[in-house]
């Protein structure tokens, strides 16, 4: 069961960043590529460094770990590059009006 849950306003993410945002204790980063908007866990599943502060490719919907460049799919969650090798969760978003919504499980509260 998923439960719907406001990230930020559309109006507050720059086109080819990404911003971290915190829902009940959990960290999720979200990213704008032109109008298509992500929202994929914070930590890079090999040293649970915040993928928020790391490097976005637009071109290839990509986000890179800061730490040791494990970079993440966007769309997947799945590393394609060294050291990580386990997926970290992606969300399913919508934008409605000018709201970010992501459906969240109700068990990663």
């Amino acid at each position: 069961m998923n439960r719907s849950v406001r990230l930020c306003e559309l109006g507050a993410l720059d086109d080819g960043a990404v911003t971290r945002v915190d829902i009940d204790g959990q960290r999720i980063a979200v990213a704008r590529v032109g109008q298509t908007v992500y929202a994929i866990g914070d930590r890079c599943s090999h040293a649970n460094f915040s993928l928020s502060d790391g490097f976005l490719s637009a071109g290839d919907c990509t986000i890179e770990c800061p730490k040791h460049g494990s970079r993440f799919s966007l769309v997947t969650g799945v590393p394609d590059s060294l050291p990580a090798v386990r997926a970290v969760p992606v969300y399913e978003v919508r934008v409605d009006g000018d709201d970010v919504i992501a459906e969240l499980p109700e068990d990663d509260r």
